[in-house]
């Protein structure tokens, strides 16, 4: 299991975008939209993150298991 590049652009294109919507929320006068998408976006990014820790998980398990 190699941490795939691909994943790493989606994170930062993810943190890109949601920058981008907080400024421009900001500047509209929507706070509280501004803050909900910058937690959506957190969200998002800590399930992918999740998801890599699992199967890293899954990787050191099948390592140790005895046959």
């Amino acid at each position: 299991m190699a941490l795939d590049i691909n994943m790493i652009f989606k994170i930062a294109a993810i943190g890109i975008l949601v920058s981008v919507l907080n400024m421009v929320l900001k500047h509209s006068g929507r706070e509280e939209m501004a803050m909900m998408t910058t937690i959506t976006g957190l969200i998002i990014v800590l399930f992918m993150i999740i998801n890599i820790i699992n199967n890293l998980f899954s990787t050191v398990k099948t390592m140790f298991e005895i046959y």
